[in-house]
């Protein structure tokens, strides 16, 4: 019987690796598939990991229903799966689309996504894929904080410091650095991962080098 499996971890533990590395599995077995994304790293309609690899995938808008999308695609080529990555940011309303999917067509969805934002809240579509999913699950790869420690939380940062306000999604250009978005007169914005700890006193790796430097002039 097909399932809704939602993987979700923090940012860097190879979500997309494993969604490509899914499609990759499937594909070869002979079975039809469908990719779908939203707002990735690297631009609208494709699925891109940090490690380099990428493939072209449909483009989750706002107004994008995914029950006509697959049912209307199935009807004319019969499917037997979607990978669906970057999931956080799926509506929730998409959400339960991509549940009626599984009951309704007997297609296997495995999604992807970021369980809470910079701020430790959960993200809507996220929410709301724990709710409804057949199964959870962490991907084994554990993103680690700069200490060395499991990272659990992922943090945002403006020129430098951290912060725990501002909208939940920002979306800009992540060609000029790794993980980092110019957003014009908000400032610079990156992301990184932490452990509680850090999260919560708010120390970065860039504060720890600071710190060593200080040290070595002392």
């Amino acid at each position: 019987m097909a399932e809704l499996v939602f993987f979700s971890g923090t940012m860097d533990c190879g979500k997309s690796t494993l969604a490509l590395q899914t499609d990759h599995n499937h594909r070869v077995q002979g079975r039809r598939g469908l990719l779908f994304t939203r707002f990735d790293r690297a631009g609208a309609a494709v699925i891109s990991s940090r490690i380099g690899l990428a493939r072209a995938a449909l483009e989750v808008g706002a107004g994008t229903d995914l029950w006509v999308e697959v049912s209307r695609r199935h009807a004319a080529d019969p499917l037997d799966y979607l990978v669906c990555d970057e999931a956080q940011f799926y509506d929730p309303e998409q959400v339960e689309q991509l549940a009626r999917v599984v009951d309704d067509l007997d297609v296997d969805v495995f999604a992807f996504g970021i369980t809470a934002d910079f701020r430790t809240r959960l993200f809507p579509g996220s929410a709301r894929f724990i709710e409804l999913a057949d199964r959870v699950q962490v991907p084994q790869v554990e993103a680690l904080c700069w200490c060395g420690r499991r990272a659990t939380h992922n943090a945002r940062t403006v020129d430098g410091e951290m912060v725990l306000a501002g909208e939940q999604v920002v979306v800009g250009d992540l060609t000029r650095a790794e993980g980092t978005l110019d957003v014009g007169p908000v400032g610079t914005v990156a992301y990184e991962v932490l452990c509680r700890r850090h999260h919560t006193r708010r120390q970065t790796k860039a504060h720890r080098e600071i710190d060593l430097r200080e040290r070595q002039l002392s």
